[in-house]
C-alpha cells in the first residue's frame, strides 16, 4: 500500500506542473497536439486525486457493514479513471486533433511571441515545454514501474504483460499506464510539432492530437476492462489456486479439498473459502485446531491471504 501511495503522490506532483506547462504552451502557440496533451495532463492530475481517495478510503476498518473492509475502493476510484481517462482526455484530444484536421490553417499561432523582451519562435516554446513534460514524466514513471516489477519479481510473474492481467494492485498498474502512456503523447507531441515546422504543413500537429487521444482511449478501454475482473470477484489465476490448494491438502489430517474458493477483496487482499475433508477419526475439538493452523499457514505462505474460512465436510 504504501508503494502505491507514493507511485500515485510521484504522478500527481508530475501531473500538476505539466499540466500547467502545457496550456501556457498552448497559449502562446495555439498548437492543436500542445491543447490535446493540455487535456491529457488535466485528466492524469484529476485521476491522482481519484486514486489516492481510493486508497485513503480502502483502509478503513471492517465493520459489520462492510465485513471484509473497504479495500475493493481502489477499484472502483481506479474505474473511475479509466472512464475519465477515456471520456476527457481521449475523446476531447481525439476530437480537437479531427476538427483541426478538417480546418487546417486553425491554431497555427504567430510567427514568433515576446518573451522577456525577447522575440521567440513558437517552435521552441512548445518543444521546451514537452521535454520539461518529458523529464517530470519520466520521474514518475520511474516509480511505478520500480513498483510494479518489485511485484513482479515477488510473485514470480514472467513480465509486465501478465502483471496486467493478473495483478490486484489497479492503483499502480493505472498510475504506471497513465506514465506510459503520457511518456508516448510528449513524444508523439514532439514530432507532430517538429513535422509542421519542418513542412509548414498543420495536418502533421493535428494528425499527432487525434492519434493521442485514439492511444488514451485505448489504454482507457483496456484499464477498464482489468478493473471490471477484479470489481466482479474473479477469482486468482489456476497457478495461485494450485498451490494455496497444495497447502491444505499436505496437512496429513486432510483427505480431501471439496471446494475452493478465491475472490480479492481489495488490493493483494484475498478471501478463501473452502471446504474440506477430514480425517473421520478426528473429533470436533481436534478438527477445529486442524482448521487454525492450516489458515495459519496459508497466511503465511501467501501475504495476500486475508481472510480464511474453512467449512468441515463429515
Amino acid at each position: 500500500m504504501a508503494g502505491s501511495t507514493s507511485v500515485v503522490v510521484a504522478a500527481l506532483f508530475a501531473n500538476g506542473a505539466i499540466a500547467i506547462l502545457k496550456f501556457l504552451g498552448f497559449l502562446a502557440t495555439g498548437s492543436p497536439s500542445m491543447l490535446s496533451e493540455t487535456y491529457h495532463s488535466i485528466s492524469d492530475t484529476g485521476n491522482q486525486v481519484f486514486l489516492l481517495i481510493g486508497i485513503r478510503y480502502s483502509k478503513r476498518e471492517e465493520t459489520q457493514m462492510h465485513p471484509f473492509g473497504f479495500g475493493k475502493a481502489q477499484f472502483f476510484y481506479s474505474f473511475l479513471v479509466s472512464v475519465m481517462l477515456f471520456g476527457i482526455a481521449g475523446w476531447e484530444s481525439a476530437k480537437h486533433g479531427y476538427d483541426a484536421l478538417m480546418h487546417p490553417g486553425h491554431g497555427g499561432g504567430a510567427e514568433s511571441i515576446l518573451l522577456f523582451g525577447m522575440e521567440i519562435r513558437p517552435i521552441w516554446v512548445n518543444v521546451a515545454i514537452l521535454l520539461g513534460a518529458i523529464a517530470f514524466e519520466s520521474y514518475a514513471f520511474v516509480k511505478a514501474n520500480a513498483e510494479l516489477r518489485r511485484q513482479i519479481n515477488e510473485y514470480e510473474w514472467d513480465g509486465l504483460v501478465q502483471a496486467f492481467r493478473e495483478t490486484s494492485d489497479v492503483t499502480t498498474l493505472t498510475a504506471f499506464t497513465e506514465d506510459t502512456v503520457a511518456l508516448v503523447g510528449a513524444m508523439l507531441a514532439l514530432v507532430g510539432i517538429g513535422l509542421t515546422e519542418l513542412t509548414g504543413n498543420q495536418v502533421y500537429d493535428a494528425a499527432t492530437a487525434l492519434l493521442i487521444g485514439i492511444l488514451l482511449m485505448g489504454f482507457a478501454i483496456a484499464l477498464a476492462w482489468e478493473n471490471k475482473r477484479l470489481l466482479i470477484g474473479e477469482s486468482v489465476p489456476t497457478r495461485d489456486e494450485q498451490e494455496l490448494k497444495k497447502i491444505v491438502r499436505n496437512d496429513p489430517h486432510v483427505t480431501h479439498v471439496d471446494k475452493f474458493r478465491a475472490s480479492y477483496v481489495g488490493p493483494e487482499k484475498l478471501l478463501l473459502a473452502l471446504d474440506v475433508s477430514f480425517d473421520p477419526e478426528l473429533d470436533t475439538e481436534e478438527i477445529d485446531d486442524h482448521i487454525t493452523a492450516i489458515e495459519e499457514t496459508l497466511k503465511a505462505a501467501d501475504d495476500r491471504v486475508h481472510f480464511v474460512y474453512i467449512e468441515p465436510e463429515l
